[in-house]
């Protein structure tokens, strides 16, 4: 029987034994836990499962949303969002709020195997970029929407992503062939014009943006396709080319020596084949769920394997930035997140990147982050 709890204004500090659902045999993950606390306020974790349930709701409740750590449901997973929501709502104490969750969820790791639980934490951000919807001397490099030519294919129990050329689908454009040879030009495909190919480029990364006009009006682009071909990235490109040490390693140092080496940038952006391309909205960022991510409350992670839209929690470390925007230090959080998002360079089980915000702070702390972690999907109990 769960006895009743005083109302505090504390929220979300748990100290709680997590367990490995799906497995033959139960078991505990030995974790030196004595409290978790999430340090991020309400509003934000309400507004991001919202967003979630706005996504789940649209789907029939028995499809899959995600196979890792366990297959899980639309249903399953819709039901236990609802289900933590309504705990936000009695505001328990820190003590009741983790004998409710413990009783109520399972606290599944992304992983069954605990010696390889932890997961790499990466960071994105949505840049601001200063834009024009025509194209200038200043204004000279294209944003493109999807081509009509691009198509889906099922192909040997797959989906691949190429155009038809002679009635056989072949691979799409490369990143050199459209920035380079130039040829999506005369489509009327461009949606805006940047100044610099280094910032369109880190759009692609980052997946979208707020533009900017000097008119003082701002819009969103957001991922709206890819043309199939895989990510590979310029930064281990250029530690393997002996270009930048792998211990200098970061967004701002890549972006840095891109500056510095203009006469490389062609190369260096071809070596990443992948292309994104985008569409224009008035909105905030837009994950691959089609529904809008929330800093600090969102991840992405390999939509293959995890449950699309789940509520998680995540332990890791976060950048300190110094007041030059260097690496001061790191800060260790445990927080309370949505898997709303996808990313090319997000594969595998032990991969997830965490979703900074927007701008120049935000962009930062994206940027130095590289943190080892680990991710613990909640799961209503006997809700199958």
């Amino acid at each position: 029987m769960v006895l009743p709890c005083k109302l505090s204004d504390c929220f979300l500090w748990l100290a709680i034994a997590i367990g490995v659902a799906g497995c033959a045999v139960r078991v505990t993950i030995p974790m030196p836990l004595a409290t978790l606390s999430d340090d991020l306020d309400v509003t934000s974790l309400r507004m991001a499962i919202g967003q979630s349930l706005a996504y789940l709701q649209k789907l029939p409740p028995d499809q899959a949303v995600g196979e890792q750590p366990r297959p899980l449901t639309a249903h399953e997973i819709k039901n236990s969002l609802i289900a933590f929501n309504r705990l936000l709502d009695r505001r328990y104490s820190r003590e009741c709020l983790a004998r409710e969750i413990a009783a109520r969820f399972e606290l599944v790791a992304s992983s069954a195997e605990l010696q390889q639980a932890e997961v790499l934490f990466t960071g994105y951000y949505q840049p601001v970029i200063d834009a024009s919807l025509m194209r200038t001397d200043d204004y000279r490099f294209p944003i493109y929407a999807v081509p009509v030519d691009l198509i889906a294919h099922e192909q040997d129990g797959a989906r691949k992503l190429g155009r038809i050329e002679n009635d056989v689908l072949v691979p799409y454009y490369s990143r050199r062939e459209i920035d380079q040879l130039g040829v999506l030009r005369g489509r009327d495909l461009e949606i805006a014009w940047v100044k610099n190919p280094i910032d369109l480029f880190f759009l692609h990364i980052q997946g979208s943006g707020l533009l900017r006009f000097e008119d003082g009006r701002e819009l969103t682009v957001g991922y709206a396709g890819q043309n199939g071909l895989a990510y590979r990235s310029i930064g281990r490109f250029l530690i393997d080319s002996g270009r930048v040490a792998k211990e200098e390693m970061s967004m701002q140092r890549l972006r840095r020596y891109l500056m510095e080496n203009p006469a490389e940038q062609d190369e260096v952006f071809a070596y990443n084949e992948s292309y994104v391309f985008f569409g224009l909205s008035d909105g905030g960022a837009i994950g691959s769920l089609g529904v809008p991510i929330t800093a600090g409350r969102s991840i992405a992670t390999d939509s293959r394997l995890f449950p699309r839209g789940a509520l998680a929690l995540i332990q890791t470390d976060i950048p300190i930035i110094g007041a030059q925007g260097e690496l001061a230090g790191w800060r260790s959080v445990t927080r309370f997140v949505l898997n709303q998002d996808t990313g090319g360079a997000i594969r595998g089980q032990q991969r997830a990147d965490y979703y900074f915000g927007t701008g120049e702070a935000a962009g930062a702390m994206a940027g130095y982050m590289n943190r080892s972690g680990r991710v613990y999907f909640l799961v209503l109990k006997n809700d199958r």
